[in-house]
């Protein structure tokens, strides 16, 4: 039975035909229902509270599985693409080849964005760091396509394609412009991944090193209702439209506790510097309490199964353009953490070996964390509009500890601080 609609809620049912006759997207499916409400006790950061309920994403923790919409993130990392994840993710099932064929078509469209949204970019310090220029690029969407109509099934469908579409063409356009140099136009013939390689690079796409970080973005685009994609939830709750919604979940995927560990799991390594030294560095870090960078994860007790294909991942690009002295570092410190961490659950996460494949890729390691935003948009666009299928307006309480009652003193009366 679907959520009744409260709080000035909007239901929104998106399912325009594609040029085939067939639905773009299948309906969505009900809300589930809602939960009786219990009373809880004050939890930091909300830890273990449910906020919402959602049919996106399940983590089973302790078997180190992770599901999108019922389907194990590992068959779709082998056997799916990034934008057919997208289309699962957003609308709910697996495209038919029309709808996936359509799908990709109007992505390809839309890649473009427009010269003024490229002269602000220009207007940005060549030193700031690209998840702000992203944070800013993405809001002034809201800008150029200011109708909102959250009602309207083509308005739900237009956004989404235009953020998938977009969001990459930002990121690539403030990396060659940053180096003092004109972005490069997509190109309508290269898939996404190598579209997004082409227009960073300003090479041809190697397929292999496309298909690979294809399988990235498949591998970070939903997980669960974590920091930045609660930001989305409630921003979504406001009724805003979805590009301040997506450049909220940027600016808080910007924060160095959410994205760009990866960043620093490389710092680690370099730190470390050769494996002699991992067993030694390791022990000063555990007696210290230090973090291990790229280990552990709230919803993991075992490996993250992220991890796991993005080793394989990592092999596979190492055998195709050569070794890297720093993953045979980091499969060390992996196997000594094993013995030092493992009884308390503290495994590699999806950091540890990302890094090292965005490196052999050739990727900036500032743009690590905007392409954990490109394909995290899908995520955040499908939170979205399952907020809006049965939207409430977020406002939890608090627990007040601030002074009781008290009366406004002149300024002469008031006490001059001891």
């Amino acid at each position: 039975m679907a959520a009744k609609n409260t709080g000035g809620s909007t239901a929104v049912q998106p399912n325009p035909e594609s040029a085939a006759g067939e639905p773009l997207a299948p309906p969505p499916p009900a809300a589930p229902a809602v939960a009786t409400e219990t009373t809880v006790s004050f939890r930091p950061g909300l830890e273990g509270v449910p906020a919402t309920q959602s049919a996106i994403c399940d983590i089973d923790g302790n078997r180190g599985i992770l599901t999108y919409r019922g389907y194990p993130v590992d068959q779709l990392a082998r056997q799916s693409s990034f934008l057919e994840t997208a289309y699962l993710l957003i609308w709910g099932e697996l495209p038919t080849i029309f709808q996936l064929r359509d799908f990709e078509h109007e992505v390809k469209m839309h890649r473009r964005v427009s010269f003024r949204i490229r002269d602000m970019m220009k207007c940005f310090p060549a030193s700031g760091h690209p998840m702000d220029a992203l944070q800013a690029s993405a809001a002034s969407l809201g800008l150029f396509y200011s109708r909102r109509a959250l009602n309207d099934p083509q308005y739900i469908v237009a956004a989404v394609v235009r953020l998938i579409a977009k969001i990459p063409t930002m990121v690539a356009a403030f990396q060659l412009i940053r180096k003092g140099q004109d972005p490069i136009q997509p190109r309508d013939d290269l898939t996404y991944a190598e579209n997004f390689l082409y227009m960073l690079t300003e090479q041809e796409p190697d397929r292999t090193a496309a298909r690979i970080l294809d399988a990235c973005l498949i591998l970070h685009a939903e997980h669960s209702l974590n920091a930045s994609t609660f930001s989305a939830r409630v921003t979504a709750s406001t009724l805003t439209d979805p590009y301040a919604v997506v450049a909220s979940a940027v600016g808080t995927l910007a924060g160095p506790l959410h994205g760009g560990a990866n960043e620093d799991v490389l710092d680690m390594l370099e730190e470390i510097g050769t494996i002699d030294q991992v067993e030694p560095w390791l022990d000063r870090a555990i007696a210290a309490k230090q973090k291990i960078m790229g280990f552990g994860h709230r919803e993991y007790r075992v490996k993250d199964p992220r991890a796991v294909i993005l080793q394989g991942l990592a092999e596979e690009l190492f055998t195709r353009f050569g070794t890297d002295p720093m993953y045979d570092l980091a499969r060390a410190l992996e196997a000594a953490a094993a013995g030092r961490l493992g009884a308390k659950g503290i495994y590699p996460n999806v950091d540890f070996y990302s890094g090292l494949v965005y490196r052999k890729l050739g990727i900036p390691r500032d743009l690590f964390t905007p392409i954990f935003a490109i394909a995290r948009t899908a995520g955040w666009l499908a939170h979205w509009r399952e907020q809006l299928g049965a939207n409430r307006i977020f406002r939890p309480s608090q627990i007040y500890t601030g002074y009781p009652e008290r009366t406004w003193l002149p300024l002469e009366q008031r006490p001059l601080p001891t």
